[in-house]
Protein backbone atom coordinates (compact mmCIF):
# COMPACT_ATOMS: atom_id res chain seq x y z
CA UNK A 1 0.00 0.00 0.00
CA UNK A 2 2.81 2.45 0.85
CA UNK A 3 4.64 1.63 -2.40
CA UNK A 4 1.46 2.28 -4.38
CA UNK A 5 1.04 5.65 -2.63
CA UNK A 6 4.63 6.66 -3.47
CA UNK A 7 4.16 5.70 -7.12
CA UNK A 8 0.91 7.69 -7.29
CA UNK A 9 2.69 10.76 -5.89
CA UNK A 10 5.49 10.36 -8.45
CA UNK A 11 3.01 10.03 -11.31
CA UNK A 12 1.02 13.03 -10.07
CA UNK A 13 4.21 15.06 -9.80
CA UNK A 14 5.42 14.06 -13.28
CA UNK A 15 4.21 17.19 -15.10
CA UNK A 16 5.77 19.44 -12.47
CA UNK A 17 9.09 17.57 -12.66
CA UNK A 18 8.98 17.89 -16.44
CA UNK A 19 8.37 21.64 -16.21
CA UNK A 20 11.34 22.13 -13.90
CA UNK A 21 13.51 19.92 -16.08
CA UNK A 22 12.65 21.91 -19.21
CA UNK A 23 13.40 25.19 -17.43
CA UNK A 24 16.71 24.01 -15.97
CA UNK A 25 18.03 22.09 -18.96
CA UNK A 26 18.06 25.00 -21.43
CA UNK A 27 16.46 22.69 -23.99
CA UNK A 28 13.51 25.04 -24.50
CA UNK A 29 12.52 22.54 -27.21
CA UNK A 30 14.18 24.77 -29.75
CA UNK A 31 15.07 22.36 -32.53
CA UNK A 32 15.97 24.94 -35.14
CA UNK A 33 19.56 23.67 -35.26
CA UNK A 34 18.22 20.40 -36.64
CA UNK A 35 15.17 21.48 -38.65
CA UNK A 36 16.02 25.12 -39.50
CA UNK A 37 12.63 26.64 -38.60
CA UNK A 38 11.03 24.20 -36.15
CA UNK A 39 10.75 25.86 -32.76
CA UNK A 40 8.28 24.95 -30.05
CA UNK A 41 7.41 26.42 -26.66
CA UNK A 42 6.63 23.21 -24.81
CA UNK A 43 6.45 24.87 -21.39
CA UNK A 44 3.39 26.89 -22.42
CA UNK A 45 1.60 23.76 -23.66
CA UNK A 46 2.47 21.92 -20.46
CA UNK A 47 1.32 24.75 -18.20
CA UNK A 48 -1.91 25.42 -20.09
CA UNK A 49 -3.03 21.80 -20.19
CA UNK A 50 -2.40 21.05 -16.53
CA UNK A 51 -3.88 24.36 -15.33
CA UNK A 52 -7.10 23.48 -17.14
CA UNK A 53 -7.29 19.77 -16.35
CA UNK A 54 -5.59 19.38 -12.96
CA UNK A 55 -4.72 22.70 -11.30
CA UNK A 56 -3.72 20.87 -8.11
CA UNK A 57 -0.71 19.40 -9.96
CA UNK A 58 0.97 22.72 -10.78
CA UNK A 59 0.51 25.49 -8.26
CA UNK A 60 1.01 29.07 -9.40
CA UNK A 61 4.07 29.45 -7.16
CA UNK A 62 5.78 26.49 -8.84
CA UNK A 63 5.07 27.91 -12.28
CA UNK A 64 6.35 31.35 -11.26
CA UNK A 65 9.53 29.81 -9.81
CA UNK A 66 10.04 27.74 -12.96
CA UNK A 67 9.75 30.96 -14.98
CA UNK A 68 12.44 32.61 -12.85
CA UNK A 69 14.71 29.60 -13.34
CA UNK A 70 14.07 29.72 -17.08
CA UNK A 71 15.00 33.42 -17.16
CA UNK A 72 18.29 32.79 -15.37
CA UNK A 73 19.20 29.85 -17.60
CA UNK A 74 18.20 31.54 -20.88
CA UNK A 75 19.64 34.96 -19.99
CA UNK A 76 16.36 36.86 -20.12
CA UNK A 77 15.55 39.73 -17.74
CA UNK A 78 14.41 38.26 -14.45
CA UNK A 79 10.65 37.74 -14.22
CA UNK A 80 9.91 37.89 -17.95
CA UNK A 81 9.07 34.20 -18.39
CA UNK A 82 7.20 34.20 -15.08
CA UNK A 83 4.91 36.98 -16.25
CA UNK A 84 4.38 35.18 -19.54
CA UNK A 85 3.51 31.97 -17.69
CA UNK A 86 1.13 33.86 -15.41
CA UNK A 87 -0.81 35.10 -18.44
CA UNK A 88 -1.18 31.46 -19.50
CA UNK A 89 -2.37 30.59 -15.98
CA UNK A 90 -4.93 33.40 -15.93
CA UNK A 91 -6.46 32.43 -19.26
CA UNK A 92 -6.44 28.74 -18.33
CA UNK A 93 -8.08 29.44 -14.98
CA UNK A 94 -10.73 31.58 -16.63
CA UNK A 95 -11.50 28.85 -19.16
CA UNK A 96 -11.63 26.19 -16.43
CA UNK A 97 -14.03 28.26 -14.32
CA UNK A 98 -16.34 29.23 -17.19
CA UNK A 99 -16.67 25.87 -18.92
CA UNK A 100 -18.23 22.69 -17.64
CA UNK A 101 -16.53 20.25 -19.99
CA UNK A 102 -13.61 21.24 -22.16
CA UNK A 103 -12.93 19.68 -25.54
CA UNK A 104 -9.83 19.71 -27.65
CA UNK A 105 -11.38 22.31 -29.98
CA UNK A 106 -12.27 24.73 -27.19
CA UNK A 107 -8.90 24.21 -25.50
CA UNK A 108 -7.11 24.76 -28.80
CA UNK A 109 -8.91 28.05 -29.50
CA UNK A 110 -8.44 29.40 -25.99
CA UNK A 111 -4.81 28.25 -26.06
CA UNK A 112 -4.31 30.41 -29.15
CA UNK A 113 -5.66 33.42 -27.27
CA UNK A 114 -3.50 32.68 -24.23
CA UNK A 115 -0.41 32.24 -26.40
CA UNK A 116 -1.04 35.50 -28.27
CA UNK A 117 -1.38 37.52 -25.05
CA UNK A 118 1.55 35.74 -23.43
CA UNK A 119 3.88 36.23 -26.39
CA UNK A 120 2.76 39.83 -26.85
CA UNK A 121 3.70 40.60 -23.26
CA UNK A 122 6.93 38.59 -23.41
CA UNK A 123 8.29 40.10 -26.61
CA UNK A 124 7.18 43.66 -25.91
CA UNK A 125 8.90 43.56 -22.50
CA UNK A 126 11.94 41.84 -24.01
CA UNK A 127 12.13 44.53 -26.68
CA UNK A 128 11.80 47.40 -24.18
CA UNK A 129 13.96 46.15 -21.29
CA UNK A 130 16.67 44.11 -22.98
CA UNK A 131 19.27 44.34 -25.69
CA UNK A 132 18.48 40.85 -26.94
CA UNK A 133 17.58 40.69 -30.61
CA UNK A 134 14.82 38.50 -31.99
CA UNK A 135 13.30 37.91 -35.37
CA UNK A 136 9.59 38.27 -35.99
CA UNK A 137 9.72 35.34 -38.42
CA UNK A 138 11.11 33.11 -35.66
CA UNK A 139 8.34 34.31 -33.36
CA UNK A 140 5.81 33.46 -36.05
CA UNK A 141 7.29 30.00 -36.53
CA UNK A 142 7.27 29.45 -32.78
CA UNK A 143 3.61 30.42 -32.47
CA UNK A 144 2.63 28.32 -35.50
CA UNK A 145 4.43 25.14 -34.43
CA UNK A 146 3.37 25.48 -30.80
CA UNK A 147 -0.24 25.86 -31.89
CA UNK A 148 0.12 23.05 -34.42
CA UNK A 149 1.57 20.62 -31.85
CA UNK A 150 -0.91 21.47 -29.08
CA UNK A 151 -3.50 18.80 -30.06
CA UNK A 152 -0.79 16.12 -30.15
CA UNK A 153 0.39 16.93 -26.64
CA UNK A 154 -3.20 17.40 -25.47
CA UNK A 155 -3.91 13.80 -26.46
CA UNK A 156 -0.66 12.52 -24.93
CA UNK A 157 -1.31 14.33 -21.65
CA UNK A 158 -4.89 12.99 -21.56
CA UNK A 159 -3.56 9.46 -22.01
CA UNK A 160 -1.01 10.06 -19.25
CA UNK A 161 -3.69 11.46 -16.97
CA UNK A 162 -6.14 8.60 -17.44
CA UNK A 163 -3.49 5.89 -17.32
CA UNK A 164 -1.15 6.92 -14.53
CA UNK A 165 -2.77 9.54 -12.34
CA UNK A 166 -5.11 8.97 -9.46
CA UNK A 167 -8.40 10.78 -9.25
CA UNK A 168 -8.40 13.91 -7.05
CA UNK A 169 -11.50 12.75 -5.19
CA UNK A 170 -10.11 9.33 -4.39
Amino acid sequence: MARNSIMNKLYNGGPLFLLYYLCISEIDTNLEKVFEIFTLNFQIILIYFWVIKRPDIMANGHIFLAGLINDVVMGFPLGLSSLSYLIIIFVGTYVRNKSVNTTIASDWFTFLLAMIFSNLLFFSLLNNFSDLMFSFTKIGYNIFFTLFMFPVFWLLFNIYQTTFMTNRDA
